[in-house]
């Protein structure tokens, strides 16, 4: 609760400072798009009702923290900088094939608790020691994952998981939490799934895989092509590879598209492509896709495209069938192929935390949660982790060897 108690006074501060800009943005312009429409000829028509046309199911409209404003008063250390700046540097070279060793995403599959988060990321920390020269380790630290169609949305919207949905204060608390993370001298990895979230942690991401559910999305795509960090994309849910590699061409070329800029004003935003693109198989409903024969297939297909042959496997999700404890089949398998010599795999996924499994969470009474075991899809523990870890160094070690 540390962080959230800080990430509440800051994001208190920093309202009460955008409701008075609003106040004045409104005041300036009231004072000068009459003059603008009179200039056109304009004549607003006062007798015309829009009652029932606008907003007609909004209920609320609130003040929200700016991306600004939240980095003017959350800065990165130089330490958090710096791990940013050599992890986007080791996992571009890790996709480009510059850097021979295998990268691992590993973390929680939805960050709930800060603090049982920066105790993983200790965790983290120690393994990237034990493991650097084999394995680029990075912390799954999604803060936007949802529980389900309905509930709880997620950390960044509902940072005190009760219904709340505070914002501003999850927005925050999420920038606190990676600065935390970096400053540790672990990268972060990150799954966006709102346009406007990506601007509140600018900096501090090395890693964004675009969610089975979003790959479609095509304004997803062009957003991506401006990313700074490294990106994947993640086959369709029900197991389709073609709408993940359409997505790779999309976000590797340049785009024009309309967006925000920091201060949450309207921008027409310009990109130049992101060529660290790739694919992320991570099974589907009726079945894995990590086998050497879903490989060779994928490997063939982005040849076809005139595409890098390179993925990133994800050991849960569809891979795993929603089983956390068939990971540790999933990664045996990877490793086998890692160690014979398949140099497409570039990466590996794991959904891991403190504790096992997975819990329900009663918005009524979110203090009774355990700590440190997940309230979306149910994870591996420390210990199946650690040996997992050393299983792909292992691998990784005998295919650089």
């Amino acid at each position: 609760m540390r962080i959230l108690d800080a990430a509440t006074r800051v994001a208190d501060l920093l309202l009460e400072a955008q409701t008075r800009v609003n106040g004045q943005i409104d005041a300036a312009l009231a004072e000068l798009l009459p003059g603008i429409a009179q200039q056109l000829g304009v004549t607003p028509d006062a007798a015309a009702d829009l009652g029932d046309l606008v907003n007609a199911r909004i209920t609320g409209l609130s003040v929200v923290v700016t991306p600004a404003a939240v980095a003017a008063v959350v800065p990165l250390s130089e330490t958090s900088v710096a791990t940013t700046r050599a992890a986007r540097r080791a996992m571009t070279g890790i996709v480009t094939g510059a850097d021979d060793r295998l990268a691992v995403i590993a973390g929680p599959c939805s960050i709930h608790d800060a603090d049982a988060a920066l105790e993983y990321a200790g965790f983290i920390a120690r393994m990237r020691a034990r493991h650097g020269e084999d394995l680029e380790i990075l912390m799954r630290t999604y803060t936007e994952k949802p529980r389900t169609e309905v509930d709880w949305k997620g950390f960044a919207y509902d940072p005190f998981l009760d219904g709340s949905s505070r914002i501003s204060v999850g927005l925050v608390a999420t920038r606190m939490l990676m600065c935390a993370i970096t400053d540790l001298g672990v990268p972060v990895a990150a799954e966006p799934l709102n346009a406007l979230t990506p601007q509140y942690v600018n900096g501090l991401v090395t890693y964004n895989g675009v969610g089975a559910r979003n790959v479609t999305d095509q304004t997803a795509r062009e957003r991506v092509s401006g990313f700074s960090s490294v990106v994947g994309f993640k086959n369709s849910p029900e197991g389709g590879v073609d709408t993940a590699i359409q997505a790779v061409v999309t976000a590797r070329s340049p785009h024009e598209f309309l967006g925000v800029d920091a201060h949450g004003i309207s921008a027409q935003l310009s990109t130049t492509g992101n060529d660290t693109g790739h694919v992320i198989l991570r099974g589907a409903k009726h079945g894995p896709n990590y086998s050497a024969e879903h490989i060779a297939d994928l490997r063939q297909r982005l040849a076809e495209r005139g595409l890098p042959q390179v993925v990133v496997v994800d050991a849960s999700h569809g891979n795993s069938q929603k089983n956390h404890l068939r990971q540790i089949e999933v990664v045996h398998d990877l490793a086998g192929q890692i160690a014979g010599g398949q140099s497409a795999i570039r990466g590996v996924m794991v959904e891991s935390n403190l504790v096992a499994g997975r819990q329900d969470l009663d918005q009524q009474d979110p203090g009774s949660l355990e700590y440190g075991r997940s309230v979306t899809d149910a994870c591996v523990d420390l210990p199946t982790t650690e040996a997992m870890l050393a299983e792909l160094a292992e691998a990784s070690r005998a295919r650089r060897g």
